[in-house]
């Protein structure tokens, strides 16, 4: 009798078509719930924010908006699936791509208001420094880790805020002073998270206090000026220094918050938005916008929705299965925190107004896409920790 022997392959090729299936299980569910949320929630408040921006075409906005979203899932994808153990490996490239985007911007891109930030593609423009988040991230978390015999040695931590401190100043000098602060917010989590001392931390504090100010009133006393006079204006949150002038912005983005009340004055009843009190209504105040038209309720459950997605993100934290993958998703974390804190808190006075906008809300490609990117990030490293957890 002759016997049909069973290919050898099939176990091994069974399991290789299950692999796909038992990494989407390992998501982090509730974390992807909170994401979609938030971006289908920034498109309901962009829809009616901008309907009265462009004659004609009140979609006009959402329809870009939805476009980008579109890109940032595929990239959500992409930084989901590829393995973040290429970045700890390979943080040099990284890093000089950083540098590299940051410099492309300074050369090549063309002055809108003053700044170079932007770099036309053509059928886009796309803002370099706001994907370099997430990069800088990973390249200055794979320095640390490779080090992380030594982290607690001073001279390490100079040479982590030496690599920190290019990038910050190519953001700077576009100028991007409220990108910059965010570079050097992720760079002080990085630090911590990694294992740097207290003592080593408060000093870093001080120094960041005595560069402040020195940038503010040290170095503009002896004649030598560092930031523009309407940048001082707003960072020393003095919004009657010039109510006409460099802090109008900030005045008429106080009135629209308050005059939201509870459920707010809805789209149409919104005069501060529609007819442009508000300058800069659907970016870097877009949240005072929201205020206005949808009150306290509608900005509760936008505050919520980030509440939810910080705790899942500080979650994945104690999920990984390596210090590499820890250092960057509480990195991430709280440079997405701290773009939260800073802009809803310029829009009220309690913060200082630096043109940082707010995730999936602010009207801006580049900057939805860099935000997937950074969820994405965070979904792999919750993988493949729960993969190597449940692993014999």
């Amino acid at each position: 009798m002759i016997e049909v022997a069973q290919p050898r392959s099939a176990a091994p090729r069974a399991r290789v078509g299950a692999m796909p299936i038992a990494f989407l299980r390992r998501l982090d569910w509730i974390l992807l719930a909170a994401t979609l949320a938030l971006a289908g929630y920034g498109l309901w408040a962009i829809a009616g924010i901008t309907r009265y921006d462009v004659p004609g075409d009140e979609h006009y906005y959402v329809v870009r908006q939805a476009i980008a979203l579109a890109v940032g899932l595929v990239g959500f994808a992409v930084a989901t699936i590829v393995p973040l153990d290429l970045a700890r490996r390979y943080w040099k490239l990284v890093y000089l791509a950083t540098l590299g985007l940051m410099t492309l911007v300074i050369v090549a891109a063309e002055a809108i208001r003053g700044s170079r930030r932007w770099l036309d593609l053509g059928v886009i423009q796309f803002q370099p420094s706001e994907l370099g988040k997430v990069l800088f991230v990973l390249a200055i978390a794979g320095f640390l880790v490779q080090r992380a015999g030594r982290t607690v040695q001073w001279r390490t931590l100079a040479a982590a805020l030496g690599l920190g401190a290019a990038p910050v100043l190519l953001v700077f000098l576009q100028p991007d002073l409220g990108t910059a602060l965010v570079y050097a917010a992720a760079l002080a989590a990085v630090l911590f998270f990694v294992g740097a001392r207290w003592r080593q931390l408060l000093a870093l504090v001080a120094l960041a206090v005595f560069i402040a100010l020195s940038v503010l009133w040290l170095l503009p006393s002896v004649g030598i000026e560092v930031l523009e006079p309407y940048q001082v204006a707003r960072l020393t949150l003095d919004p009657n220094a010039d109510p006409s002038g460099v802090t109008y912005n900030l005045n008429q983005s106080i009135t629209a918050v308050g005059s939201g009340g509870l459920t707010g004055r809805g789209v149409s009843g919104a005069t501060q938005t529609n007819l442009d009190y508000l300058p800069e209504h659907a970016t870097d105040f877009v949240f005072a916008s929201l205020a206005e038209q949808r009150g306290f309720v509608g900005c509760s459950i936008l505050l919520l929705l980030y509440l939810l997605l910080v705790w899942r993100g500080l979650r994945v934290i104690t999920v990984s299965r390596d210090l590499y993958g820890a250092v960057v998703a509480g990195g991430l974390v709280f440079a997405f925190l701290f773009q939260v804190f800073v802009n809803v808190g310029m829009t009220m006075g309690i913060a200082p107004v630096t043109g940082i906008p707010l995730p999936f809300v602010t009207v801006g490609g580049s900057a939805i896409v860099a935000n997937l990117v950074l969820v994405g990030v965070l979904q792999g490293i919750h993988a493949r920790g729960h993969a190597g957890a449940s692993a014999p």
